[in-house]
């Protein structure tokens, strides 16, 4: 009985961290990001606004989704900035100090500065991208709806898939096409 328990409780605590560090919880500043991005990608015209809600269907979803990815965009901006300081500083020690460093307390704050400088840069990396993805999501969307107004039905049978009324045909469009302006 006694191993039954022991070997519960070493399961139990090894699970737990394990879960409770699996996903980062979006901060204010994670929140105030995505709603600021759901708002560049929802756009002020009919089409982009169907598309928007074709792929969230709610503003609150979206700052929801958006949230969790800024949240995990900026846990692995650090995890990854850290590394390449890490590896920056193997290689000279004396160098990166100065490179880092700020003169009080004898440079000993050039990991943290290191750190906190490639952070940003990477979390300014990834926003950019995301302002490329809303641009060619906002682009696909009046695209779409431009090709659906010149000709209803053949749209509908060239994107929807869903044999019985083609409602889904909107949504695929617009996702086959952000793609396609996301790697031009």
């Amino acid at each position: 009985m006694k191993k039954i328990t022991v070997i519960s409780g070493l399961a139990l605590a090894l699970v737990l961290p394990a879960g409770a560090a699996a996903a980062p919880q979006p901060d204010n500043a994670d929140k105030r990001a995505a709603k600021a991005e759901c708002k560049t990608l929802r756009g002020g015209t009919d089409a982009t606004r169907e598309a928007f809600l074709t792929l969230y269907r709610s503003f609150g979803a979206c700052v929801s989704a958006k949230a969790r990815e800024e949240a995990r965009e900026e846990k692995m901006a650090h995890t990854n900035a850290a590394w390449e300081c890490k590896t920056e500083r193997a290689g000279d020690a004396e160098g990166f100090k100065m490179d880092y460093g700020t003169e009080n307390a004898n440079y000993k704050n050039a990991f943290g500065k290191c750190v906190s400088e490639k952070a940003k840069a990477k979390e300014a990396a990834a926003d950019e991208r995301d302002q490329q993805q809303a641009k060619a999501f906002k682009k696909a969307a009046k695209g779409c709806a431009a090709e659906r107004e010149a000709g209803a039905q053949a749209f509908r049978t060239t994107y929807g898939t869903e044999k019985v009324n083609y409602k889904n045909a909107f949504g695929k469009c617009v996702s086959r096409k952000a793609r396609e302006n996301d790697t031009a």
